[in-house]
């Protein structure tokens, strides 16, 4: 990296928050998955103004940036493509700005983690619903970046449903303000939704205004435990057809219910080859009662052997303890893992599930079945030694394969993870060649010189 360079973002942000030595990058050179790729240099800048400057810098220079949150992404979108240029870091910027309990939003930095922002909220009897499940170590930012969702998507919607207006720095440091608290707004483009889900490669997110409800008073959980994967895949779609719109409806295959009890010793039934977590809530304790008691009913009727209602908030809390561990439970059984995040219509679950268990079996390594398949989001984790050549072989060939069966399905790549580096070879089937032509003419309209995030989503 140019020392003039450095010596001048130095300037701009203090000698602290300028970070080079090997052992600092290291730490920037990962995010959720397996990738690796270190940047030249990484800066922590405490407000907007000294992103834009660091940002005209860097296109002064032609240098390339990737804005990062907590790294906690699936798509290997938060590390340079290639090693080298500049990861700017927002996890100074993690202030709650200002809560408006009138018009219920907040303003908050991207950097701040998203649970924090939850439970702030909370104290004041609002409700911020997105909830990835790395909800406590990603942050508000990179949720926007990737238009995250999580458990609670089928009945609250994805994080872009809550983006009332951005605080943006563009390519070449100039700053964007999208948005306000107004309720209805068709002004213009909606340069809101343009940027939530751009994953960094169109500006750089530094804040963010949201829509805020009123927390719901009641909730109720239950665990349905199924002898058939397949039954339980099937049962998704008949809760749903029912009329019945749960918070979260959950599926998780025997091999994550294994590796979760193994980790957290919860008392899960191992016996079972799949198991529903089901949550109604609301402001009316009978009709919350009620949706779980059909819900339940309904579950009994499509063959769950047993179906058990929690009965005090540790009870609950333990399920979803259960649900969020998975991820980080799967590394018992391999020292990898590629966490995918297809979607397709709810109608298709079972026979998604049914070819993503083909697939496994095709090739004799595992892929763990759980998601969230209320909404059709299924998260297939391949289980593999990267070390390994053949293994690895076969994973780029089964990785192929089950975005080829989402999208025979009518499915498509990404339901909340995003594209990132790891999606990126299969981006035009799933959408086609004239959809990425108008993508990248939007590109390279925001940003000519491609310095933002390069060859991430689709390679310039």
């Amino acid at each position: 990296m140019d020392r003039k360079l450095i010596e001048r973002l130095t300037k701009v942000i203090g000698k602290d928050y300028v970070l080079s030595t090997p052992e600092d990058l290291a730490v920037y050179s990962y995010d959720g998955t397996f990738a690796e790729s270190r940047p030249d240099l990484v800066v922590l800048p405490a407000t907007t103004e000294q992103v834009s400057e660091v940002v005209k810098l860097a296109a002064e220079m032609r240098v390339p940036i990737v804005a990062r949150g907590m790294g906690s992404g699936l798509a290997a979108g938060s590390i340079p493509n290639t090693s080298g240029g500049i990861v700017i870091s927002l996890t100074r910027m993690n202030h709650i700005l200002e809560i408006d309990t009138e018009n219920a939003t907040i303003r908050a930095e991207a950097g701040i983690v998203t649970a924090d922002l939850q439970a702030a909220v909370e104290k004041v009897g609002l409700f911020y619903p997105p909830d990835p499940s790395s909800i406590r170590h990603s942050t508000i930012g990179g949720n926007i970046a990737c238009n995250a969702g999580g458990p609670r998507c089928l009945k609250y919607g994805v994080t872009g449903d809550y983006v009332l207006g951005l605080t943006i720095v563009l390519a070449d440091g100039r700053i964007l303000k999208t948005g306000g608290k107004p309720i209805k707004d068709v002004t213009g483009y909606d340069l809101n939704g343009l940027f939530t889900g751009s994953e960094g490669t169109l500006g750089i997110i530094t804040e963010a205004l949201l829509r805020l409800v009123a927390k719901p008073r009641y909730a109720k959980t239950a665990l349905a435990e199924f002898s058939s994967l397949h039954d339980a895949s099937r049962t998704v779609n008949a809760i749903l057809t029912a009329g019945i719109v749960p918070a979260s409806l959950e599926l998780m295959d025997q091999t994550a219910i294994i590796c979760i009890e193994e980790a957290m010793k919860l008392g899960l039934n191992t016996d079972v080859e799949a198991s529903l977590i089901i949550e109604t809530d609301g402001a009316n304790e009978q009709n919350v009662l009620s949706e779980i008691e059909a819900a339940a009913k309904i579950c009994q009727d499509t063959g769950a052997h047993s179906v058990k209602t929690a009965q005090s908030e540790t009870e609950r809390a333990n399920l979803w303890k259960a649900r969020r561990s998975i991820s980080p439970a799967l590394a018992r059984k391999a020292p990898n893992k590629l966490g995918e995040d297809v979607t397709v219509p709810r109608s298709a679950i079972p026979e998604m599930v049914q070819r993503v268990r083909a697939i496994s079996a095709k090739y004799g390594l595992p892929i763990v079945i759980f998601g969230h398949a209320g909404d059709g989001n299924l998260h297939p984790n391949i289980l593999f030694d990267k070390r390994d050549p053949e293994q690895w072989k076969k994973v780029e060939q089964m990785v192929a394969e089950e975005f080829e069966a989402a999208l025979a399905l009518g499915g498509t790549l990404s339901g909340e993870h995003g594209v990132g580096v790891l999606k990126r070879p299969y981006l035009e089937k799933a959408l086609g060649s004239i959809s990425l032509d108008v993508q990248r003419n939007i590109k390279r309209a925001l940003d000519p010189q491609n310095i933002l995030n390069p060859g991430k989503m689709f390679q310039e």
